[in-house]
């Protein structure tokens, strides 16, 4: 075994060592989904309008200490480490929560250093993020933008308007609702209780002063609806009401995003509902659920991944941060996965804990994706702990693929023959027509929502098909075999005039959908991970899994691609513009996670130079080792251009995947854990 082989192998088994050590004592692994300071200010905003609870004082400090250390030289709040200044809308979001918590007041020099910096970017009415603004209408801070003001007639009484709820994405919608009955009304989250913002208005403009994306003819429309109060208003707040309430998660949360339950605490207390209510108190408690406390843990939090500054002066003072969704699902079935693929055999306790907490986690019950998969069972997995609800492709597939190895070929008692067939056919009946998979629901949108997205927010407001996704989603098809349900079969055959297997016919047409979605410069474009290396590393091993036919050029592009944006150290690392600016642009440093999805797509490639390769690995392992701010730069998409995130679990699923690859293809063998 060569020298670097034999480091790549210590890295695997140490790797190894450390998930089996982090892994709780149900089997599954919860680490950190970390992200800005969004959450954290809405949070902190709630609590003051509601009275500060007691109970919540040590957490109102320890989050307020949070936000204060990630603030820069600059005196804003940056969205990652490479961003050239600091980001408006968090450092408005930032500036407001220190002061609402009454961590810092008005002469604070800090503050005053961060009140300098919003009022010389234009102060609150240049505020464009839609869930900035958002959190200073619902505050009476400034007035409610025209794009919100949409009337909640117009969305929840489709039968009369082309443009219906259900075409965007379930998150949009969980987070539209809430804002749609607060906007409709006079409400104010907090009269009396929060401070107010007026020294960072800059000029004499009192409300949001960006034009409207809408054309004026419906633009005029709508408006003239929201200030009319339509008879139909107060039915059609009843009926977003209890669209909210059928969408509450076990835990009290509004299918476990904490953004979305605080939103819809302040909905539900704008229709009168009181701060005791059970249905508020359990929604409380459902975010309480999601702060992540730093302690030092597997997967905590780190202040310096967003700049030194911050980092400098934040001492040893505890800190905690409100995690946007628990990924502890997602984490769990990835790690398992990652694990056997490292050599862990299907029989180790830690596998079969694993698999069990996953195979409880199946959900049975409908939801919203049914609209557009008529007859298909539910069978799905969501992205965290407690969805029952909002199954995912993602965390489907990949949970699906942990169930199988573990059952290995005798089966297990947790895991029937009927739990996989639904599984796998809701995977299978979550394709689009054009051959790609979305994430949540299939064949979402309208060509109308184009017209009322604010800054960058097509890829939220629907759920179009990812190439990342799709490109995973192959890599089980790959290792899978189960009937597609009969309709999708049947429509498949129909379309196609193939006489071919309905499986085969689908991958087919997601490979081809793949091969359309490569940029000329021989890249793809991936969503949930930063960015274009993250889709082009899973285009190629998720072709190349399935030997996808015609793709011999598109494959050999993307790899020369791959090759001309590695580092001069070996790795690979890609600024969080990239998404914003629609084109890769260099992060200037390596990290770990994007380095192993580059190493991912050039193992598959049977064509890879291997020096390329062991550059690569090499680079990978000094990455581990250093264990610095490029093992937690946000390389996850989440809202482009203002919320990004960081999994604790990257440092071990993705390195330790093509660190077992390699050393399986050029090594003597793994140790095993």
């Amino acid at each position: 075994m060569s020298d670097l082989s034999l480091l790549a192998s210590s890295a695997v088994s140490k790797l190894q060592q450390e998930l089996l050590r982090s892994q709780s004592g149900d089997g599954s692994w919860r680490m950190v989904c970390e992200s800005g300071v969004m959450s954290d200010a809405y949070l902190l905003v709630l609590l003051q309008a509601l009275g500060r609870p007691p109970q919540d004082e040590e957490l109102i400090r320890r989050v307020a200490a949070r936000i204060a250390s990630l603030q820069q030289q600059d005196g804003g709040w940056r969205l990652h480490a490479d961003q050239r200044e600091g980001h408006l809308e968090s450092s408005v979001e930032a500036y407001y929560a220190l002061l609402a918590s009454g961590a810092m007041d008005y002469g604070d020099p800090a503050l005053v250093h961060a009140r300098r910096f919003i009022l010389q970017r234009g102060g609150l009415t240049r505020v464009r993020a839609m869930m900035t603004q958002v959190l200073l209408a619902m505050t009476g801070q400034l007035p409610w933008p025209k794009e919100l003001r949409l009337p909640v007639e117009a969305m929840l009484a489709p039968s009369w308007l082309p443009l219906s709820l259900f075409d965007l994405s379930g998150h949009a919608r969980a987070h539209l609702v809430p804002v749609l009955m607060l906007s409709s009304g006079t409400f104010v989250l907090g009269e009396g209780r929060l401070p107010r913002l007026t020294e960072l208005i800059a000029g004499e403009e009192r409300g949001f002063s960006l034009p409207t994306l809408l054309p004026e003819p419906l633009a005029g429309m709508l408006q003239a609806m929201a200030d009319g109060h339509s008879p139909l208003q107060p039915a059609s707040l009843k009926r977003a009401e209890r669209y909210l309430l059928e969408r509450i998660e076990p835990n009290g949360t509004l299918l476990t995003y904490s953004t979305a339950t605080m939103l819809l605490v302040a909905a539900l207390l704008s229709v009168g509902y009181d701060a005791g209510d059970d249905t508020v108190r359990r929604a409380l408690d459902g975010v309480r659920s999601l702060v992540w406390h730093e302690s030092g843990a597997a997967g905590g939090l780190a202040h310096a991944d967003l700049g030194e500054a911050g980092a400098a002066s934040a001492g040893t003072t505890a800190r905690s941060h409100l995690q946007i969704a628990d990924s502890t699902m997602w984490d769990t079935a990835m790690l398992g996965n990652v694990l056997l693929e490292s050599g862990v055999p299907p029989e180790a306790d830690a596998i079969q804990q694993a698999a069990r907490w996953v195979a409880a986690r199946q959900q049975s019950e409908g939801g919203d994706w049914q609209r557009r998969a008529p007859g298909v069972e539910p069978g799905g997995w969501g992205f965290s702990a407690v969805n029952a609800r909002y199954p995912d492709v993602d965390d489907t597939t990949a949970a699906l693929l942990l169930l199988q190895r573990a059952a290995g070929k005798t089966g297990v008692p947790y895991w029937s023959e009927a739990a996989q067939e639904r599984g796998r056919r809701w995977a299978w009946a979550l394709q689009n027509r054009s051959g790609g998979w979305p994430a949540f629901e299939r064949e979402s949108g309208s060509p109308l929502i184009g017209l009322i997205q604010f800054e960058q927010s097509a890829q939220i407001v629907t759920d179009p098909p990812t190439v990342d996704l799709t490109a995973r989603t192959l890599q089980w098809a790959s290792q899978a075999s189960a009937p597609l349900p009969g309709w999708l079969a049947a429509a498949l055959q129909a379309e196609d005039g193939h006489e071919e297997d309905p499986a085969a016919a689908a991958v087919r047409r997601a490979c081809a959908w793949i091969v359309s979605q490569q940029d000329r410069d021989g890249s793809w474009a991936g969503r949930w991970g930063i960015c274009r290396v993250h889709g082009t590393g899973a285009a190629l091993a998720g072709l190349l899994a399935v030997k996808a036919p015609r793709s011999a050029s598109a494959l050999y592009r993307g790899m020369q691609w791959l090759l001309s944006v590695q580092n001069g150290d070996g790795g690979w690392g890609e600024s969080c513009a990239s998404d914003v600016e629609g084109k890769y642009v260099p992060l200037g440093a390596s990290t770990p996670c994007q380095t192993a999805w580059a190493l991912e797509g050039l193992l598959a490639h049977p064509h890879a130079p291997r020096e390329a390769v062991e550059r690569g690995i090499a680079c990978l392992c000094a990455l581990l080792e250093a264990d610095d701010w490029r093992g937690r730069y946000p390389a996850g998409g989440a809202l482009p251009g203002h919320v990004y995130l960081h999994y604790g679990s990257s440092r071990y699923i993705w390195p330790l995947r093509v660190l077992s690859q390699y050393v399986r293809r050029y090594g003597s063998g793994l140790t095993e854990g």
